[in-house]
């Protein structure tokens, strides 16, 4: 029963503060809210509770083991085993493997795999979620392809946008993952609470933007999305993906080295002059989001603080955070709050995404920027969501 209370509050929570913000309440479809909610329960049961599901996510546990071995090959090459010696082990264990994951991305976008699943999923969300094949499209290609990458697809027709489907374009890829890096955060979370929030991320996204930016689709637009890298040669274009994933690898070190340094600094400087962390500070303001999500009181402060931890740095620095207390935390909260954690719902994500559309057509990503804060607004709230549901059936 307090599972079912705690979903109920937290579900209220997430509509009132969506619909504080709504463009158009008018608009609001609720046959779609309440049948998308139906399905991500079904499925947040399926992946976290039966035993079909779960032995679904130990098949694509497995495939990543395989991955990130291969991925180890090359990196233990190049590094001379310093990741067998457990050196360097986040750089070498955690982030070089998304170099090999992004060029099997590229093999299966070459040829045209990807988009043929991008097109077949996306079709058939677009029945069920009361929006148009654009943005059900978005979500999948944005999960496969990731939030910078995604974009490149959608370049012809990212001019005929309106500003809100541009906006919910944006706040999908904020609150989706890209598949290229899932392999790093199974290495720091249980894997079925990554692939869980995969699909409930989904799901939760058309929720939320069903109620915080509502319209209908009229006309369609021009679906012939563009191909990547089309003309490329095959090496040419493995090419390209392997340097992508490096690139990544490489942010995603530099951000770590940056954000922990900062937080460090600034929990000391807090701790000097208040007698609590900055990091405690924060803790107490998403205490209640944590309690509705289903954590239980007692460790509901020290949860709030990493998922604030999230928001205002990444999902790596609080995937780290959370490594460090998780055996002081019941298994409960450890599932919620690692299904919170597995998406791109932070501020550092707006000049990504800001960026990655400005360099495709300066006026969309002039938009995206004015909702800088909004967009981060709706992402949390789709983590929010994803992390209660996760709490109803764990």
């Amino acid at each position: 029963m307090s599972r079912i209370l705690h979903f109920v509050l937290a579900l209220a929570m997430v509509a009132i503060l969506a619909m504080l913000v709504s463009r158009d309440r008018k608009s609001i479809r609720v046959r779609f809210i309440i049948q998308l909610l139906a399905i991500e329960i079904l499925l947040a049961y399926f992946f976290l509770n039966s035993h079909i599901g779960l032995g679904f996510v130990q098949g694509f546990s497995a495939l990543f083991d395989k991955l990130l071995g291969f991925a180890a090959e090359g990196t233990g090459f190049v590094f001379g085993n310093m990741n067998k010696q457990s050196l360097a082990f986040f750089f070498l264990n955690v982030l070089c493997p998304i170099v090999f994951i992004s060029a099997l991305i590229g093999i299966l976008q070459h040829i045209r795999v990807l988009p043929f699943v991008i097109r077949i999923i996306g079709t058939v969300l677009s029945k069920i979620n009361g929006m148009g094949k654009l943005e059900s499209f978005n979500a999948v290609s944005s999960l496969i392809l990731g939030q910078s990458e995604n974009f490149i697809t959608y370049k012809d027709i990212l001019g005929k946008m309106s500003e809100r489907r541009m906006y919910t374009m944006a706040a999908t890829a904020m609150s989706t993952v890209s598949m290229s890096i899932v392999g790093a955060y199974m290495t720091m979370l249980a894997p079925k609470y990554v692939v869980a929030a995969l699909v409930l991320n989904m799901f939760s996204t058309f929720i939320v933007l069903s109620l915080l930016n509502p319209y209908r689709i009229e006309k369609e637009e021009d679906l012939q999305m563009s191909h990547l890298h089309e003309g490329q040669s095959f090496f040419e274009m493995l090419g390209e993906y392997i340097l992508t994933g490096f690139k990544v690898a490489i942010i995603v070190a530099a951000m770590l080295i940056g954000f922990i340094a900062l937080i460090s600094a600034v929990n000391a400087l807090f701790s000097l002059l208040f007698g609590i962390s900055f990091q405690g500070i924060l803790g107490y303001i998403f205490f209640p989001f944590a309690w509705v999500m289903g954590v239980p009181a007692h460790e509901a402060l020290q949860v709030g603080s990493i998922m604030a931890t999230k928001l205002v740095s990444n999902e790596f620095v609080a995937m780290i955070d959370l490594q460090k207390v998780a055996g002081e935390l019941s298994p409960r909260s450890v599932g919620i709050l690692s299904v919170f954690l597995v998406s791109f719902a932070n501020f550092s994500s707006i000049g990504i995404v800001a960026g990655a559309i400005k360099g495709l057509n300066e006026h969309q990503g002039n938009v995206v920027s004015r909702y800088g804060l909004k967009l981060v607004y709706g992402s949390t709230l789709v983590s929010v969501l994803s992390a209660a549901i996760a709490g109803l059936v764990i």
